[in-house]
């Protein structure tokens, strides 16, 4: 499901490519993104800082071959299902607030797996909260998770088992988030986690 936007542009959106229906850009969009994890998995070190330039390099990496816009904080309001995602205007005043009180705080190490599920699932939750990028926002979040673990020795999360009703309940987390309520996203990640 696409974003609404006040002026409704979200049918095709400006591309680099020109490309012209959503199933080009879909699977345009799929490439960058499967290109920036490897890219990223395979400079991941024991140094390598959680922060906004880090995220900011996840959607560069991912779609500037697409668009403009790659690497750089939305613009326009955004709404989903209803949902108002945080008013653009304040996104850079976010962002910061985001990586000073969670980003900044993450260990270098975690001495155990249910410290990393409560950290993972609160960045997963604040980052998808905030909704900073015109799109792919879930991809960048869910690269972010994953490189996470990584760091941590795990293998990736198991995303593709949210689907229909763990979508919802999923969705409900992020909105949790509002709140600083992470329980919900904390056992999602959970259920997902690698054997």
């Amino acid at each position: 499901m696409k974003y609404n936007t006040p002026d409704d542009e979200n049918q095709i959106l400006p591309n680099l490519l020109d490309l012209k229906s959503q199933k080009e850009i879909g699977l345009s969009e799929f490439e960058g993104f499967v290109t920036a994890e490897i890219l990223l998995a395979e400079s991941l070190s024991a140094g390598t800082k959680f922060n906004i330039e880090y995220i900011l390099k996840i959607h560069h990496y991912a779609l500037k071959h697409l668009y403009s816009f790659a690497g750089k904080y939305r613009e326009v309001n955004i709404s989903k299902g209803g949902f108002a995602f945080p008013a653009a205007r304040f996104l850079p005043q976010s962002m910061k607030h985001f990586e000073s009180d969670i980003l900044s705080k993450l260990p270098k190490r975690y001495s155990d797996q249910e410290s990393l599920i409560k950290d993972v699932a609160k960045v997963h939750a604040e980052l998808l909260f905030i909704h900073p990028f015109r799109e792919g926002n879930g991809r960048t979040a869910r690269i972010l998770a994953n490189q996470m673990l990584r760091k941590a020795g795990y293998a990736s999360l198991k995303f593709e088992l949210i689907e229909n009703e763990k979508r919802d309940f999923y969705i409900f987390c992020v909105q949790a988030a509002a709140n600083q309520d992470y329980t919900g996203m904390e056992s999602l990640i959970r259920s997902i986690f690698p054997d």
